[in-house]
């Protein structure tokens, strides 16, 4: 984490971006809420670019402001994820240097490997992908499944044992955030803006298409709980278990047994902290830098695909040939200023307003849509999903199953050593315990409220006629993009709910690849050096890179799918993570100290007195 910072270069910096966000904006929001004032005097790709500028520089604004230590003295999270200041001749001198070979140079191979391919051979390599996921996702189907529910029983054991009374760091030891800050900062690194366009459109298409689990007609009221239910199953309790299976085992051998701030400390408990070098943990973290630049750089280039194919369907402003690109580069501007200006900065600043806005958002369409429907059915979907959580966890029938919850937990897996790595390090001075109702009951009810009240709405509004939302994404190839435009049209305060719509889209994508970019400059540096400005500058222009690389030369969907193929080694590694931070616990005996939560519901409970020296009524005579 940088330190506060008072440069001229940093004040003209803020200075320049709060200008651009006030004049920008001041066109934006007059042309966005009165669009015939300002429609004939800017084209379509100016209007784009002024409504980037407008997002990007007050994004920016934020990452740039200073601010004061709390605690100057505290090195827990500042020794592990803190930003050095680097000039440009150390950044190019310590680019081999600070970096581990294997782990920066294998995945730069992979993906130049990849796009050589795609160019040459664009069909055949679409081809040759499909078929390995294919296979891969069917044959490791069972395994993917078992994997999540192993993750969930993990996380559930931990919860209400003794072990999770444990405190990361020791007993003495003082969170470095405060609770808020800790869960806004969980929550949107490890969701991008995928839940906003899903929101609207998943539960439509399990509304079309029930899940064979339930046995209920398409487009029936029983197709309705159906698709709530498991649009709450993919993104639940399972989800989030997925990082979390990861990140408490992480954060436990970090600040418990000394071990790096590396995926690979998982194998602590197998090779020991000293042993971490191994060409085995190499391969960890090779693997987890892979993932996690594959994994987000795609994301950012479909999200920007599906926000241009969003405006145009909504304002009929086609992005043309440099739309793409202005997108792209402009949310790697913001997010890898915000993830040089350091955790304290930009990431935890941006963190906070996105989860504002999410809120605002969602309290806005509650308002506005309909309540009754939402309430009535939310609560139907919430206990079909607690009652049949297990056997859905379980199903395995179909290729319904392989295309949505296969793919669906190969995809959270696939996320969760960025995710997870960096839960463990904002987890220093936390129970395990908390890490716990942190990373998978509070994300839970926040991404499952949002599924109740944005999905229940769609749902809604199919049903009653009012906007054919499904026959919109026919109508787009089948994009759920398009899914929440002509939704929040159709409403009340619907230029209001369409800017704020189009607002969590940028954000969400910023708070996850600021992240994403963070970690892996950690991840790619050596054991025991922090990362520097310049190098995660660099690797936040990487992954600016393949996303671009993604828009220009195609084959999104099919990197996409490699990434999601990381999902099923990551699947098995955490089910190894949780059986070596099982043992360790229970070797180390570190749950004899704490009380679980059963024993302590248990000694609450009204106890029932027996009175020894009463004699009981003779009845022998009366029988």
């Amino acid at each position: 984490m940088s330190a506060p910072d008072g440069t001229d270069a940093q004040r003209l910096l803020s200075e320049a971006l709060l200008l651009a966000f006030v004049g920008s904006g001041a066109v934006v929001l007059v042309g966005f809420f009165f669009p015939g004032v300002v429609g004939r005097a800017l084209g379509g790709q100016t209007w784009l670019g002024l409504s980037l500028l407008f997002f990007g520089s007050g994004l920016g604004y934020l990452a740039t402001l200073p601010y004061e230590r709390v605690r100057p003295d505290d090195a827990g999270v500042a020794s592990l994820v803190r930003v050095r200041r680097t000039s440009v001749r150390t950044l190019l001198s310590e680019l081999v240097a600070v970096h581990d070979r294997v782990t920066l140079g294998l995945p730069l191979v992979v993906f130049a490997l990849y796009f050589a391919l795609r160019l040459a051979f664009p069909a055949g390599t679409t081809a040759a992908v499909d078929a390995l996921t294919g296979a891969v996702l069917q044959g490791l189907g069972p395994v993917l499944l078992g994997a999540m529910l192993l993750a969930v029983g993990f996380c559930v054991v931990v919860f209400f044992s003794s072990w999770g009374g444990v405190r990361l760091g020791g007993e003495d030891t003082e969170p470095t955030y405060t609770y808020p800050t800790y869960f806004a900062l969980v929550f949107t690194a490890g969701i991008a803006a995928g839940i906003v366009f899903w929101g609207p459109a998943e539960a439509l298409f399990h509304y079309r298409q029930p899940p064979p689990y339930f046995d209920v007609a398409p487009r029936s009221a029983g197709a309705v709980d159906a698709a709530l239910v498991y649009a709450l199953f993919h993104w639940g309790v399972s989800a989030w278990s997925a990082y979390a299976v990861l990140g408490v085992p992480i954060a436990y051998f970090v600040f418990e047994r000394g071990a790096p701030l590396r995926v690979s400390s998982i194998l602590t408990p197998f090779l020991g902290a000293d042993g971490l070098d191994s060409p085995w943990s190499r391969l960890v973290d090779t693997l987890a830098v892979f993932a996690t630049v594959g994994g987000v750089a795609t994301s950012i280039g479909l999200v920007s695909q599906q926000f241009l194919a969003g405006v145009q369907f909504q304002w009929g402003v086609p992005a043309g040939a440099v739309g793409p690109i202005l997108f792209v580069g402009g949310l790697a501007a913001v997010y890898t200023l915000s993830a040089v200006s350091g955790l304290h900065r930009g990431i935890r600043r941006i963190a906070g307003l996105t989860l504002v806005l999410f809120a605002l958002f969602a309290l806005l369409l509650l308002v506005v849509g309909p309540r009754g429907f939402v309430f009535e059915r939310g609560a139907d979907a919430v206990g079909a999903y607690l009652v049949n959580f297990v056997p859905m966890s379980l199903y395995t029938g179909g290729s319904w199953v392989t295309a949505w919850t296969v793919w669906n937990w190969a995809w959270w897996f696939s996320w969760a050593p960025f995710a997870g790595l960096f839960l463990a390090a904002l987890s220093r001075g936390r129970r395990l315990r908390t890490v716990v109702l942190t990373s998978v009951g509070a994300t839970s009810l926040a991404t499952g409220a949002w599924f109740l009240v944005v999905g229940g709405t769609s749902l809604w509004m199919q049903r009653r006629g009012g906007v054919d939302l499904l026959g919109a994404i026919d109508a787009r190839g089948g994009s759920e993009a398009v899914a929440g435009f002509p939704l929040l049209s159709a409403l009340p305060l619907g230029d209001l709910l369409l800017f704020l719509f189009l607002a969590l889209i940028v954000v969400f994508i910023v708070t996850s690849a600021d992240t994403a970019t963070l970690v892996t400059a950690i991840l790619a540096s050596k054991r025991g050096v922090a990362p520097s400005r310049g190098t995660i500058a660099l690797w936040g222009i990487f992954q600016a890179a393949v996303a671009l690389a993604v828009l220009l030369v195609g084959g999104g969907d099919t990197l996409q799918a490699l990434a999601v193929l990381t999902g099923a080694p990551f699947s098995i590694l955490a089910v190894l993570a949780a059986v070596g931070l099982s043992l360790s616990l229970y070797r180390e005996g570190r749950g004899d100290a704490h009380t679980s939560i059963v024993r302590v519901v248990v000694d609450r409970l009204p106890k029932i007195e027996t009175h020894h020296d009463v004699e009981p009524p003779d009845r022998g005579k009366d029988d």
